[in-house]
């Protein structure tokens, strides 16, 4: 299935020139037959700009269709970029799971899929598989560094990071973990993935590509301090990878591990959610961090959720009611790097 899959094209096509020189603007197109077009087509926006010799930034954002920060960051760039800033070629889609971002949700409302657990895709599977398989056999080869912006959508709020992953190769590590260090944003975080299967991440590292992503903020918006942290981010990790021209704005930042699965806390019961703590308070082992109102009758006691372990409260739950299951907090290690 594999080598059958491998030989089958994609059926995305693009309106640029991947190889030409200066700043293309176009679409990647695919093909999607529906009630409204027979013949219609799913145009996701891109745009490439090429100057001379360097290395290729992959950028991306709306993995997920509900965060913004991304998209903000790589619009404001595709619409500012000139030809004589870059050393190199970037290749930008503000937008990977485009029908998600239009629906403002996580999933694509076409087949329900989340992009960025379909890796690596498929050229004859749903529109999301279609998506995914492009970028892993089309555009992830291209790179040398990639960089997914990501943020907490509608159901989570984070402190503003960015991020990148232990790895086996150590030497990918440091340059990923180099580029985190440029982008600048309020904390860094050395990363830990509860659901890693059929990530892009993923994907994009066992290439060897240099990985780096963020989490900034969350609630299914944007605020000018998310938004300018992407933005001038963004620029300072394209100016460190030696892609575009310039010097880097240099930011202070605290560094983050996490370091197993005990980070995370999910609730147990669901109902009506209180907080107990705030985002970027110190929390020990065992303290109460929230309370879950059973919501089918008045009188019932609240549950109590606690820390799995001590650290920085880095990321909640933020709808304010929760179902089982749903992961309520997150928190981390204060470190040096």
């Amino acid at each position: 299935m594999l080598i059958q899959q491998q030989l089958t094209p994609s059926p995305i096509s693009v309106t640029v020139d991947f190889a030409a020189p200066g700043v293309h603007h176009g679409f990647l197109r695919l093909p999607y037959s529906r009630d409204d077009a027979a013949w219609g087509s799913v145009m996701i926006p891109l745009t490439v700009v090429n100057n001379g010799e360097g290395p290729t930034a992959l950028l991306t954002g709306a993995n997920h269709g509900d965060e913004y920060e991304g998209p903000i960051a790589l619009f404001d760039l595709a619409a500012r970029i000139r030809t004589e800033e870059v050393s190199g070629r970037i290749i930008i889609v503000p937008a990977m799971n485009y029908p998600a971002f239009l629906a403002g949700t996580r999933t694509s409302p076409i087949d329900r899929g989340n992009l960025n657990r379909s890796f690596p895709g498929r050229p004859d599977g749903t529109v999301t598989q279609k998506i995914a398989d492009y970028f892993q056999r089309v555009l992830l080869p291209m790179a040398d560094i990639v960089l997914d912006f990501h943020s907490g959508g509608k159901t989570l709020d984070f402190l503003p990071y960015c991020a990148a992953h232990v790895l086996p190769d150590k030497r990918q590590e440091a340059q990923a973990f180099d580029l985190v260090r440029a982008f600048g944003a309020p904390w860094s975080v050395k990363m830990l993935e509860i659901d890693a299967v059929g990530m892009y991440d993923t994907a994009a590292e066992e290439m060897g590509k240099v990985f780096v992503t963020t989490e900034l903020g969350g609630g299914g918006t944007a605020s000018a301090l998310t938004a300018g942290i992407a933005m001038r981010g963004l620029r300072n990790l394209l100016i460190a990878s030696g892609v575009m021209k310039g010097e880097v704005d240099a930011q202070p930042t605290q560094w983050l591990d996490m370091p197993d699965d005990d980070c995370f806390t999910f609730a147990e019961d669901g109902g009506l959610i209180t907080f107990l703590a705030d985002l970027g308070d110190r929390v020990e082992k065992d303290q109460p961090i929230a309370r879950i109102f059973p919501v089918s009758r008045t009188g019932l006691a609240p549950v109590i959720v606690t820390a799995r372990r001590p650290g920085l409260f880095l990321a909640r739950h933020f709808p304010g009611l929760v179902k089982p299951g749903d992961c309520v907090a997150v928190t981390a290690d204060m470190v040096e790097l």
